[in-house]
């Protein structure tokens, strides 16, 4: 599989962590991953918003796994925040668990599902 970031002069630029476009050629098999919650299988949902988003970008890490891939193979990341004053945070955590691989990303500020879930996260992979 090549994946190839697109560019344009007539766009705003993303930064070192995200692309506006990713171009996939000669993949054989796409992964939907479910929006992410930050809850732990056993039903604990941290209270701070970095405890939160590293839960929810290590559950996405873990289906990768599972899924006989890893963040290299991410192409898209939906994130919805339930308030825009974690930007700042999420970006931390993102760099964190993802730095050194662009992906597009669109961010949404939203009313979530449930009232103590901070953010939730859909992905998509390619290989």
């Amino acid at each position: 599989m090549e994946m190839r970031t697109i560019t344009s002069p007539e766009v705003p630029g993303t930064g070192p962590y995200y692309a506006n476009a990713k171009e996939l050629t000669g993949f054989s098999r796409l992964l939907y991953i479910s929006g992410q919650i930050p809850e732990t299988a056993d039903g604990h949902v941290p209270p701070d918003f970095e405890d939160q988003a590293r839960l929810v970008f290590g559950h996405i890490r873990s289906l990768l796994k599972a899924a006989d891939m890893d963040v290299t193979n991410l192409v898209k990341l939906t994130i919805y925040l339930s308030d825009r004053q974690y930007r700042a945070a999420l970006s931390r955590v993102r760099n964190e668990n993802f730095a050194g691989h662009q992906f597009a990303m669109t961010i949404i500020i939203t009313g979530i599902y449930d009232p103590i879930w901070l953010l939730e996260v859909e992905a998509v992979a390619a290989e």
